[in-house]
């Protein structure tokens, strides 16, 4: 069963390296890596063309310009070939080498759409210390409604999904993975199963925990997301997440 790996960048190469060496380091050997690029004006494509040896032909990259990191994401479904599909950020690595492996072998049961997971937050230059976990085990479909999903970057699904539910939209500012939730979960009824594994390390300050505007921002793409998959939230409802995640963190 082959799993393609998706990773947008763009100005990526303070971090890339190790994204793309935790990609090398799993065990699992059927592995497509595709790397979509927004132009970067950094030495982002110097690292890639460094370890595309490394790869073979299990390497795809495009480097073009692009409407943002979901319209990259979705260039990268369009180009996987692989059964499984699942997207890894260009500040983030896998937490360790079985990753893959684990979640491979959870799709031997054949009716299962997704699989998702944990993922744990650091700053950076202090990649031992976790400042933050993020358990998706709690995780209901009815839980969307009050802002809660699964750990995008620990969910894989296979590739007729997308085929058949559609790809991110690119007209949400920072939410469309929470509308992709939404939609798979609540419309399409996908059949998934958590797993009990860290699959991510994620460095803090992504684009939806940047700063109170970002935040914002986020509650009113998460709100436009149920309520464009018949799905009724509101703002105060949304919020709730936030609160959940103080217990999240470590102190």
């Amino acid at each position: 069963m082959k799993v393609s790996i998706i990773t947008a960048t763009y100005n990526s190469a303070a971090t890339l390296e190790d994204t793309i060496k935790s990609v090398l380091q799993q065990t699992y050997s059927n592995i497509e890596y595709i790397i979509i690029d927004g132009a970067s004006k950094d030495n982002t494509l110097d690292i890639v063309k460094q370890y595309e040896p490394q790869f073979g032909e299990r390497l795809k990259w495009l480097s073009e310009n692009d409407s943002g990191i979901y319209d990259a994401m979705n260039k990268g479904i369009k180009m996987a070939t692989g059964e499984i599909v699942g997207i890894l950020n260009s500040d983030d690595y896998f937490t360790s080498p079985d990753v893959i492996e684990r979640m491979a072998s959870a799709f031997d049961d054949k009716t299962l759409d997704a699989i998702y997971g944990d993922i744990h937050f650091i700053r950076d230059g202090y990649p031992d210390k976790c400042v933050r976990y993020y358990s998706s085990k709690p995780f209901r479909p009815l839980w969307l409604r009050f802002g809660f999903m699964p750990a995008h970057p620990s969910f894989y699904c296979r590739k007729e999904v997308f085929e058949k539910a559609g790809l991110y939209k690119t007209d949400y500012k920072i939410g469309s993975d929470y509308e992709m939730m939404v939609r798979l979960f609540m419309v399409h009824r996908i059949r998934a199963k958590y797993l009990p594994i860290d699959f991510v390390t994620m460095r803090t300050g992504g684009a939806s925990t940047r700063n109170v505007k970002s935040r914002l921002q986020l509650i009113k793409d998460d709100v436009r997301g149920c309520r464009e998959n018949g799905i009724y939230t509101n703002p105060l409802m949304i919020s709730m997440k936030f609160l959940y995640k103080v217990f999240e963190f470590k102190w």
